[in-house]
């Protein structure tokens, strides 16, 4: 689906990459609906999307919470008139800790946003897309997601709930007007990956470590890029290309090197 003259929602659209998704799709001509939790980020995009903020609507929305999540579709459609795409991009990190030291109200809350968040939108909007001439879900996973990363666990855990969701809805839509996309991000420069440690134990050690880690604004190009394309699934970043074919390969000796990388980290907490 091209993004010209499309409406399509954005969550976590008040930073990192989700901003850029919102920028990169206003750009290429398209009506946005932006949503975050976070009022002042989404106002800081606003202020970003120079000569098209007339094209962008931003609601605050907690997408844990299933009412406001279905209040939206209702207001998105008052401000448009329809909805042609959902990316479903909002998440969150956990605390660099191993399963046995993180407690339930975390890990619940990880879910909550990952997965349910993710969840909470498709069960919203599908109904209202399959309506539509031509529509697409991107959700986005994680490279987290089908690799395992020590001191990640339920990180990985939500995200991989993420991929199966929105393979099993590919399937499942697979003759209707919707197309679905699930994307798997590696390494990219955003606050969830400062605020983890990841993004510093990632380019640790040299200058091609650093380099494998994207900017925000050139993962959403590569992710409009894949919707645009109508792709299954989008790798983003080369090593998120590496790892998903080493894990085919030898998923022990993948798994076990990124083990070995991540374990300094995990060993200094």
């Amino acid at each position: 689906m091209k993004a010209q003259n499309k409406v399509i929602v954005v969550t976590g659209g008040g930073s990192g990459m989700g901003r850029e998704l919102v920028l990169n799709l206003l750009t290429k001509g398209a009506k946005v609906v932006a949503i975050d939790i976070n009022e002042s980020s989404l106002q800081e995009t606003v202020k970003l999307a120079v000569g098209n903020a007339g094209n962008l609507a931003t609601f605050v929305t907690d997408i844990t919470n299933k009412q406001a999540v279905e209040s939206l579709l209702e207001k998105a459609i008052s401000k448009y008139g329809h909805v042609d795409g959902i990316i479903n991009n909002a998440g969150i990190i956990q605390p660099f800790i191993k399963v046995n030291d993180l407690n339930y109200e975390v890990i619940e809350r990880v879910m909550n946003i990952n997965f349910y968040g993710t969840l909470y939108l498709i069960k919203t909007f599908l109904p209202h897309l399959l309506t539509r001439p031509e529509a697409h879900i991107v959700d986005i996973s994680s490279m987290g997601g089908f690799l395992p990363v020590p001191g990640q666990t339920i990180y990985g855990a939500s995200k991989a709930a993420v991929k199966l969701l929105t393979e099993g809805l590919h399937s499942e839509l697979r003759d209707t007007n919707v197309k679905v996309t699930v994307v798997f991000p590696g390494g990219v420069k955003t606050n969830i990956m400062s605020n983890s440690g990841l993004a510093d134990r990632m380019g640790s050690g040299s200058e091609k470590g650093a380099q494998n880690i994207l900017t925000a604004d050139k993962a959403a190009e590569m992710i409009i890029d894949g919707m645009e394309q109508g792709k299954y699934r989008v790798l983003v970043g080369k090593d998120a290309k590496m790892m998903d074919k080493l894990y085919r390969l030898n998923p022990a000796y993948a798994a076990g090197l990124i083990a070995k990388k991540m374990g300094a980290l995990l060993s200094s907490k």
